[in-house]
């Protein structure tokens, strides 16, 4: 059967549809956070509670490695759970984890030419930099979900989908942002004047940072269901995505 949500969404049904799958899968995309940041979390904190970066440069390179090996590793993961509920099909963290490592190299190539390219943008206008950073964000999740596709192709196969809704993929971004990281400048600021003394470097300064990083690492999932339903939505609202789906549950065995 053909998920009820698989049709042309508005903004605002992206974000519920988003939502209710965070919720829904709550455990799941916990997990895979926990697992994947966990250790990035780890020792940042304890790089700034032992006197900062400049003190810890070999752990720091550590840490930055772990980072983007283990982060990569979870926006893959995540990508898949959400796209396979969203599909009707569930999908444990596990098989997830083992689904998403194999393209761990594809991935950071990705996300280092998106940086590159948006980078670029933002260096000689504005106006540019957010295009391209609203024309490209979709290069993860086409990267994740079709297979052979490179990572040059994934960041061509989002400039195309995109192409004629990125104000709409601006409004999602801008959406977001203020849902997610509003309410961790606010915790932040509530855990500064909890912990009286909170610089970094001193036991209330870490309090705060490990505070803001647990809830940081539980609410990033949350972005990357907005962006793979948005890239369903996209492909259904391009090229009949749904149609191909119903059409495939259909055939005869």
């Amino acid at each position: 059967m053909v998920p009820t949500s698989l049709r042309p969404l508005s903004v605002g049904e992206i974000l519920d549809v988003s939502f209710t799958l965070y919720r829904r899968h709550f455990a799941t995309l916990g997990t895979i956070a926990v697992l994947c940041s966990g250790l990035p979390v780890l020792l940042g904190l304890y790089i700034e509670a032992s006197g900062g970066i400049l003190y810890n440069l070999p752990l720091t390179l550590l840490h930055y490695v772990t980072f983007t090996m283990l982060s990569s590793i979870a926006t893959a993961a995540t990508v898949f759970v959400v796209s396979e509920s969203y599909l009707g099909r569930p999908l444990a963290a596990r098989d997830a984890l083992r689904r998403a490592t194999p393209l761990l190299a594809r991935l950071i190539m990705c996300s280092l030419m998106f940086a590159i390219i948006v980078g670029i943008g933002f260096l000689f206008f504005l106006f540019p930099g957010i295009v391209l950073f609203c024309g490209l964000l979709l290069a993860f999740p086409s990267l994740v979900l079709e297979p052979g596709i490179s990572p040059t192709g994934a960041l061509s196969r989002s400039w195309w989908l995109t192409r004629g809704s990125r104000w709409r993929m601006f409004g999602l971004l801008v959406t977001m942002a203020l849902l997610l990281y509003v309410p961790l400048v606010g915790l932040g600021a509530v855990a500064a004047v909890a912990l009286p003394g909170g610089a970094i470097g001193t036991t209330p300064g870490t309090v705060t940072l490990a505070v803001v990083g647990v809830v940081q690492m539980l609410l990033y999932p949350l972005l990357y269901c907005v962006l793979t339903v948005a890239y369903y939505d996209l492909r259904v609202r391009k090229e009949g995505f749904d149609l191909e789906v119903l059409a495939s549950t259909l055939q005869p065995a």
